[in-house]
């Protein structure tokens, strides 16, 4: 099954790139990092379809079997850089697809109002959001190794075994319907 997480954050020395580094390593996703940058601002022309980072993009989430979206928390929301990567996408990449959210958080109670955002955003996509999302705070990161400490990893552990029950289903009707 070919998982793939996409880092929603702009920023290149960011914790949600970290968390998704680490979900690619430990899980052999497969990874979109927006924060370099290659995804051009949507307004809509077919042109932009034809550029090959779109055409890339959009390739690698069809083939996909299950996508996490990862973004930091930016004013109660996903990360623009998200959004206007999501822009380029639609139910032809996302239909019943299994999407796993997860969201950083700069502290507090952070983290929740974004992933509502992000749910809806995959509702409008025709995604399968699955029910089990997750938020790291700050101190779930081990900055000098690139990746997350024991109980935050125990936590996308978590997420990543439910997300998979879906992937399963969601291969499985796909290999029906194609019969």
């Amino acid at each position: 099954m070919k998982l793939t997480i996409i880092n929603g954050s702009p920023r290149q020395k960011g914790r949600t790139g970290i968390a998704s580094r680490y979900i690619a390593r430990k899980y052999n996703a497969e990874l979109i990092d927006l924060s370099m940058g290659e995804i051009p601002l949507y307004n809509g022309t077919e042109e932009q379809y034809q550029l090959p980072a779109v055409k890339k993009l959009r390739k690698q989430i069809a083939d996909s079997d299950g996508v996490i979206l990862a973004s930091p928390e930016y004013h109660s929301a996903m990360s623009g850089a998200l959004k206007n990567a999501l822009d380029f996408l639609g139910s032809e990449q996302f239909a019943h697809k299994p999407v796993g959210l997860l969201v950083v958080a700069g502290g507090g109670k952070g983290g929740i109002n974004a992933l509502n955002n992000m749910r809806i955003a995959g509702r409008g996509v025709y995604a399968n959001v699955i029910p089990k999302q997750l938020v790291l705070d700050p101190h779930c990161f081990d900055y000098e190794n690139d990746g997350l400490y024991e109980e935050p990893a125990n936590l996308v552990e978590g997420l990543i075994q439910e997300l998979q029950v879906y992937m399963k289903a969601y291969k499985q009707i796909k290999q029906e319907i194609n019969e």
